[in-house]
């Protein structure tokens, strides 16, 4: 299992956007209220990264996060 920092490179690298940073960039851009990339960094090793933020990416990347029961 690939944890958040992992899933979320994925969808970035599918999406054709190649750095945390540029994600950030755009997403502030754009309106949203997203950390300094340092800070988002650290809160993704850490795993600590708020469960909203997480959404407002997967958002902007045209994803949902979507929870079943296994």
């Amino acid at each position: 299992m690939l944890d958040i920092k992992q899933e979320i490179g994925i969808l970035l690298w599918k999406k054709g956007v190649r750095s945390m940073r540029k994600l950030i960039s755009l997403m502030n851009d754009e309106g949203y209220d997203i950390p300094k990339p340092s800070t988002m960094s650290v809160q993704l090793n850490k795993k600590r990264v708020r469960f909203q933020t997480v959404q407002e990416i997967l958002d902007f990347l045209g994803y949902e996060l979507v929870i079943k029961e296994k």
